[in-house]
């Protein structure tokens, strides 16, 4: 009796695995379909939605060398393409597949979010401030080119949300330079990445840290005058600010007019 159970049981195993290696080969393989460049566009969005990164990317990469130039499932399927490379964590494949869509197929209603896209992808390739900025750098070119060529993109806000935050990203990486070379006592060269952070980013708040550390620098080697002028740009920008308070002092009072005698 229990020999029956256990060749009952062993049974039931085959079965299954005969069942799971059916299923597998019945798989999507595209190099075996067989059919129109429309029902692999479908096949491949099922995998898509289905998880299926490899098997996706295996269906838009082949759609994207048989389609015709003209095709409207040409773009989509670069578009499909790339978030499933995304999708992979392949990011700089991916971004290179968005912006071949927005530079082939730049009047396309998905231009805008190829763009947003391989901007999105540069970016998660530039972690953080202390690295390398150049994917930083291409992060920054799709998103302004999509400000620059989309206007009226729903898009828009959050692009210009993404060009600030790199900005203060290379921001924070030239003040973080120029904080290296002001503890090794270079002083030229801290002033020089302080001075980059002020006018190159105006608009991010490294630029008070930096108009900080440059007073320190100046007065380190002792430029009073320009200590003094970076000190009235502080005063001006940040009036109720502690900290500029403290290292600047207030202002010099203005010397009063002379009285011209009657």
């Amino acid at each position: 009796m229990h020999r029956r159970i256990l060749s009952a049981r062993a049974a039931a195993l085959a079965t299954i695995v005969v069942v799971a290696l059916a299923a597998c080969a019945k798989g999507f393989q595209v190099a075996r379909f067989q059919g129109r460049n429309e029902d692999l566009y479908r096949a491949g969005l099922r995998e898509y939605q289905r998880g299926e990164w490899d098997n996706a990317v295996a269906a838009f990469e082949r759609l994207t060398l048989d389609l015709p130039a003209r095709d409207t499932l040409l773009p989509r399927s670069f578009y499909y393409l790339g978030r499933a490379q995304a999708r992979r964590k392949e990011w700089l494949v991916a971004a290179q597949t968005f912006n071949r869509l927005a530079e082939t197929f730049p009047t396309d209603t998905l231009a805008d979010d190829a763009l947003w896209e391989a901007g999105r992808a540069y970016e998660r390739l530039w972690r953080k401030p202390v690295l390398d900025p150049a994917n930083g750098a291409q992060a920054q070119s799709a998103f302004r080119t999509l400000l620059a060529l989309y206007p009226d993109s729903p898009l828009r806000p959050a692009a210009e949300a993404e060009v600030a935050k790199i900005n203060n990203w290379m921001a924070t990486k030239d003040f973080e330079n120029g904080q290296h070379y002001l503890r090794r006592k270079a002083y030229d060269s801290a002033i020089i990445y302080f001075k980059d952070v002020i006018r190159n980013y105006p608009d991010t708040p490294r630029v008070r840290d930096a108009y900080l550390a440059l007073v320190r620098a100046y007065r380190a080697i002792r430029y009073t005058e320009d200590a003094n002028e970076a000190c009235s740009a502080l005063r001006s920008a940040y009036p109720n600010d502690r900290e500029v308070s403290e290292t600047c002092g207030a202002a010099p009072a203005q010397p009063s007019a002379a009285r011209t005698p009657s």
